[in-house]
């Protein structure tokens, strides 16, 4: 089928993956349909699949740009001080969280729903992200300025506790972000025994 008349390519990529990731975290993953993304973009059903070849492999390139955004935008100093790395990383999960808060809720509600093979490769992205944390936590226990029982567990919980922001976090709401960024660093230090 042809594009809607007026429709280009480099405005309908881009457009197809914003409003599918949308309504994936509106509606939730199993409940939207390729004509529903289709219409929220303004072309025909059959149009879509010159983009991608079915909702499965959409929403696993979904998931894997949005873990590839994440790691670029990563930068760690190994020769930094454990604590200041840690502050680092709190400060940077949680604005790159708030700045995504639709591709987040994806990346932790809809894992469900991937095919096996996607789901490794998703979790093999997943896993090298918070290996990240894991090892500043690991150094902050061998330079004793944390005290931690399991690192790997630890690592867990402070990431959901972080990615947690996205839920009840509103830019109108009684605490800015750097007020919110400040209490999060306090209850990440406390975590780690700081």
């Amino acid at each position: 089928m042809a594009r809607t008349q007026g429709s280009r390519a480099e405005i309908t990529g881009p457009l197809l993956r914003d409003e599918a990731r949308r309504l994936f975290a509106r509606q939730g993953y199993a409940a939207v349909s390729m004509r529903q993304i289709a219409a929220a973009v303004g072309v025909q059903a059959g149009a879509l699949y010159a983009y991608t070849p079915d909702k499965q492999a959409l929403l696993a390139d979904l998931l894997e740009s949005h873990m590839q955004d994440l790691l670029a935008a990563w930068s760690d100093d190994p020769g930094a001080d454990p604590l200041a790395r840690l502050e680092r990383f709190v400060r940077f999960h949680i604005g790159f969280s708030l700045d995504h808060p639709d591709a987040v809720f994806l990346s932790y509600m809809e894992l469900r729903n991937l095919s096996p093979q996607n789901f490794a490769r998703i979790a093999g992205l997943r896993g090298r992200y918070e290996s990240i944390l894991e090892s500043i936590l690991r150094d902050g226990v061998g330079a004793s300025v944390m005290r931690i029982e399991d690192p790997k567990l630890t690592t867990l919980a402070l990431i959901a506790m972080l990615t947690g922001v996205t839920n009840w976090y509103r830019e109108e709401g009684r605490l800015d972000r750097a007020r919110i960024v400040q209490i999060y660093w306090g209850l990440a230090r406390g975590a780690v025994g700081a």
